[in-house]
């Protein structure tokens, strides 16, 4: 099975929900995210995607067979940092497990480096979510290391690594 990225369509919009409408997904992402997640959701979020600047923002949907199972994005920071991003991403859970989120990781991370100027790329997973660590390790992303107490989960105060890619 392989996977491909590229730009948001209208029509992703029911497989958007159809992939984040999940709580093992959505443990492992940042707070603000409805739940459950509807068709309505995506279309806002893939209407927001469409129209945000693309100097700054560059989100794709992660593919296979042309229909979108995950979501992959790179986001430019500023000031100081604007030659650096952070990079989130997630994966249909019935398809975990099968390299697709490293390949999504590495063709993005190629297409920032040779399309745009950024020269780092760093992602902070929680500490607790091995899987996602283990994409970014294959995905050649260093662990830089763990940033105790950094975030509060579900209630819980955690964990969360920090990795990084550098362009070459």
């Amino acid at each position: 099975m392989e996977c491909e990225i590229r730009q948001w369509e209208i029509g992703d919009a029911a497989h958007l929900a159809w992939a984040l409408n999940n709580k093992n997904i959505q443990n492992n992402l940042r707070d603000g995210l409805p739940y459950p997640y509807t068709e309505k959701d995506a279309i806002d979020f893939i209407q927001a995607m469409l129209n945000s600047d693309k100097n700054n923002t560059f989100a794709f949907a992660i593919t296979v067979n042309n229909k979108a199972v995950g979501s992959i994005g790179v986001f430019r920071k500023d000031n100081i940092h604007s030659r650096t991003a952070e990079m989130g991403y997630y994966l249909a859970e019935p398809l975990w497990g099968n390299g697709l989120g490293s390949a999504a990781v590495k063709k993005v991370c190629d297409y920032i480096f040779m399309n745009t100027d950024i020269i780092r790329i760093y992602a902070e997973p929680f500490a607790y979510n091995v899987a996602s660590c283990r994409v970014l390790e294959k995905s050649g992303f260093v662990c830089e290391g763990t940033l105790r107490s950094n975030a509060v989960k579900n209630g819980q105060i955690v964990n969360m690594k920090m990795y990084s890619l550098i362009k070459e």
